[in-house]
């Protein structure tokens, strides 16, 4: 079970954001489940892309970023794993534009166990912004990029552009 909360919800629940995720503007909170553990008894690495995409869509439904209209692909993905996590666990995923490109989107992500209050993974993803056919780069409008920029501006942080 997971839910996205974002930072001004987490804030108003009396919880205060670890300074792990200062300056991410969207904190996607995500229960680690038994099935999540592998073999060697801790999440599976290919788990965390899963929890990176469900709080990559919740980033960018916070955004109003899906529409009929166009489509984005990913083109790029990594996680840097610090510690293993073992259920049971709740982790606040961190997610936020790291680079703001004409068509495409850098994001970072930053994995926080609230079972061992420490920075566990931290990742990046690159989406692509393609018309609804999904054969023509189209660039982000002026609208999209002001939204993405006023967003990022609120949690405290500037991507790169």
């Amino acid at each position: 079970m997971s839910q996205s909360v974002s930072s001004s919800e987490f804030l108003s629940e009396h919880v205060k954001p670890p300074e792990a995720l200062a300056g991410f503007g969207s904190i996607y909170v995500q229960n680690v489940v038994w099935n999540d553990m592998d073999a060697f008894n801790h999440v599976n690495n290919v788990v965390y892309y899963r929890y990176a995409e469900s709080a990559r869509i919740n980033y960018l439904n916070e955004l109003g970023a899906f529409s009929n209209e166009v489509t984005t692909v990913l083109a790029q993905s990594s996680c840097t794993y610090l510690k293993p996590v073992v259920f049971p666990d709740t982790l606040l995923i961190g997610v936020r534009t790291k680079k703001l490109g004409n068509t495409s989107i850098i994001m970072e992500y930053a994995y926080f166990s609230t079972a061992q209050q420490a920075l566990v993974a931290t990742g990046e993803s690159v989406l692509v912004r393609l018309n609804k056919e999904g054969t023509k780069k189209l660039p982000w409008s002026t609208t999209e990029r002001s939204n993405i920029l006023g967003f990022e501006k609120a949690a405290g942080h500037s991507p790169q552009i």
